[in-house]
């Protein structure tokens, strides 16, 4: 669409967050947030900073916790969100998250929580934090009332994550069955709410009678290239094996010089197999189809050393995200920008969340 087309009808509207764990790192931005970006171009956007979801985990040390949600959000800004197309905001300061998450509680089964994959396998991952709490068992749930207090039309995910989609499809075809417009209850709450006639004729006119209170939210499948991080595994913080988006140039190129490669080339003369070299996967996200072929070609045939390699490779990676880094920088020096639009976007999200929360209370008998 065109700078001067004009739109008949709203934009779709997707939604999605992004714990504060500290500067974001390649996998962050590859995996999500340069995705966020292309999708503002066409989607109404809200894209959030899950303060209250990183507690889940790290509610013992929040000492860190400020400076990490101002990281997050300058690498949003950064990387390329604006404030004009997309709702940015911090979600604990939209607190009818916590509301519809409480609301939710009361009635989702406690074994639709348990049987979510993440939950054993981070408990088994992070062994050195105690996550026998109430708040790491029912993360899921809150990531619903996330989701579903916007009533996004999509929620952009990879394909490992579409699982993490269907439990909100739950609770919400939950919820509808129960407290919908077909149900007993809020007809009984509806009738309840009008004084007189005249006013049940506008409550049965409202678009809630019609259709779901909370719609189902659809996935919205987004591309995420497979990216390792320095030691072949999936580039994660819980690593160790990260390269930062804002990571001074002489630190990436030393990071990925120590970066594993095809373990058969023991020698700088060993033939080996772009295949299955993490290092060659990173030129397949970064790299021109000229580099790689060059690559590839010097890897099979020992025409080239490892180390000439990864730096063709850091040569790709620092071109694309200095203008990422320029205007991180620009961004520290007006530190009331990150201010100026996290209060824009709460506001702005406020007011659709309270919409919401509005008819799910009504609907359960709260109002």
């Amino acid at each position: 669409m065109s700078p001067t087309t004009s739109r008949t009808t709203p934009r779709p509207r997707v939604l999605s967050g992004m714990r504060p764990t500290g500067r974001l790192h390649l996998g962050n931005y590859m995996g999500a947030l340069y995705n966020w970006v292309n999708l503002q171009q066409d989607y109404d956007c809200y894209f959030f900073i899950a303060d209250l979801h990183a507690l889940t985990t790290d509610y013992a040390d929040t000492s860190q916790l400020h400076q990490n949600i101002q990281d997050v959000a300058l690498d949003f800004l950064a990387a390329g969100l604006d404030p004009g197309r997309a709702v940015i905001f911090k979600q604990s300061e939209v607190m009818h998250h916590a509301q519809l998450f409480t609301l939710f509680s009361m009635m989702t089964p406690i074994p639709w929580l348990e049987r979510v994959p993440s939950y054993k396998d981070q408990q088994a991952q992070l062994t050195d934090k105690d996550l026998n709490t109430y708040g790491f068992l029912g993360y899921p749930l809150l990531q619903a009332a996330d989701i579903l207090l916007y009533k996004p039309d999509f929620v952009p995910v990879g394909a490992d994550q579409v699982a993490h989609v269907e439990l909100t499809r739950e609770v919400a075809r939950r919820f509808n069955l129960f407290y919908g417009p077909r149900s007993k209850t809020t007809t009984q709450h509806l009738q309840a709410a009008a004084s007189d006639k005249e006013k049940m004729v506008a409550l049965e006119g409202e678009p809630r009678t019609i259709a779901e209170i909370l719609p189902e939210p659809k996935v919205l499948l987004t591309p995420s290239p497979k990216l390792p991080g320095l030691d072949g595994r999936k580039m994660s913080k819980s690593y160790n094996n990260t390269i930062m988006l804002s990571e001074p140039e002489a630190d990436i190129r030393a990071k990925l010089k120590t970066m594993v490669t095809d373990p058969a080339r023991v020698r700088r003369t060993d033939p080996g197999n772009p295949d299955i070299c993490p290092v060659f996967d990173l030129h397949k996200v970064f790299s021109s189809e000229e580099t790689q072929l060059k690559a590839a070609e010097g890897c099979r045939t020992a025409g080239i050393g490892c180390i000439e390699c990864k730096s063709w490779v850091a040569d790709a990676i620092i071109e694309r995200i200095a203008p990422i880094q320029e205007r991180r920088r620009d961004l520290e020096s007006r530190p009331s920008v990150i201010d100026d639009v996290l209060a824009n976007g709460k506001d702005r999200a406020t007011r659709r969340a309270q919409q919401t929360l509005d008819e799910v209370q009504l609907a359960m008998g709260l109002r």
